[in-house]
């Protein structure tokens, strides 16, 4: 069954003509009864009285007539309802955040807001475990998070940039001349502050460091990536972090350094939401609006800007 098919049916109606309404539904009148003819077949019964004109429509063909209207009502409902929202979107969108991305959450609203003024955000920290959790029981509408098959799997997913790691230090931690990058191999006399073991950023920096056959020192386990930044620039500790923190943290005129890390690791980040035949048009403005962002330029320039600074 096609909206074309009610369509057809609902203009005969008004019409009471089969060729004045093929004329207004710019069609044959072939292809207007064959449309009907069509609908009679799939649903098993007569809707159209003929003879060598139009003679109205059967006691079954009047409630399919009266369907066909409610359809078509509703249809445009739904059009106007989607044309006003785009003119100016308003509600909540609620996101789930993985901590490490919880810092640049603003760039993203920011891009939004910039062409919906009256969205409302709610943003919570989550593990990714979590995040698709929620997402499967609606409690949240995106996720900020890692990308693998797990995730993609019955998600919609846009990428947005590969995480770099990074070394973050006391400014005047390192006597020698300014390193250009530092191995993991050689982090293992360091103090360090760390995310927690059950988070996927520590995991992911664990797994590095057992290739690399070291075993770290970790004098401060937490939650919270402020306070991994203020044990490293208070507390002679040492961390490491994605690039895209360096966004918000200027190494230069803050006391600690940032160097690039080898071998390089990495991680895809981007949001994910339920898959469905339509966005709900909260969602669609978000994707819209950070598909337009090259969030993996912008890092990518940070880490030899910190380098050079360092």
């Amino acid at each position: 069954m096609f909206i074309r098919q009610l369509k057809y049916l609902v203009t005969l109606a008004t019409e009471q003509h089969f060729a004045k309404a093929a004329e207004l539904c710019n069609v044959s009148q072939p292809a207007l009864s064959s449309a009907i003819r069509s609908l009679e077949t799939e649903l098993g019964l007569v809707i159209v009285k003929r003879g060598r004109r139009f003679l109205g429509f059967t006691e079954e063909g009047e409630r399919v007539l009266g369907w066909a209207r409610q359809t078509l009502a509703a249809l445009e409902h739904m059009r106007q309802d989607a044309s006003a929202s785009q003119v100016r979107l308003s509600g909540t969108l609620r996101f789930g955040v993985i901590p490490t991305t919880m810092p640049i959450i603003g760039l993203l609203l920011g891009a939004c807001r910039a062409q919906h003024a009256e969205i409302h955000y709610t943003v919570r920290s989550l593990s990714s475990d979590v995040i698709l959790r929620q997402l499967d029981d609606y409690e949240i509408d995106i996720g900020f998070t890692y990308l693998d098959k797990r995730v993609q799997a019955g998600f919609a997913v846009l990428p947005l940039y590969l995480e770099r790691y990074f070394l973050l230090s006391p400014a005047g931690a390192h006597s020698r001349a300014r390193p250009r990058a530092a191995r993991w191999s050689e982090l293992g006399n360091l103090p360090f502050c760390l995310l927690g073991t059950a988070m996927q950023n520590r995991q992911v920096i664990s797994a590095a460091f057992r290739r690399a056959s070291v075993q770290p020192t970790v004098v401060l386990e937490t939650d919270s990536l402020l306070a991994l930044h203020s044990n490293v620039q208070h507390a002679g500790l040492h961390s490491i972090l994605p690039h895209s923190l360096l966004s918000v943290i200027d190494g230069k005129e803050r006391g600690v350094r940032a160097i690039p890390l080898e071998p390089e690791l990495t991680r895809e980040i981007g949001l994910i939401t339920r898959s469905a035949p339509a966005m709900p048009p909260l969602v669609a403005a978000m994707w819209s609006a950070v598909g337009e962002l090259d969030l993996q330029q912008r890092f990518d320039t940070l880490l030899p800007r910190a380098q050079r600074g360092a």
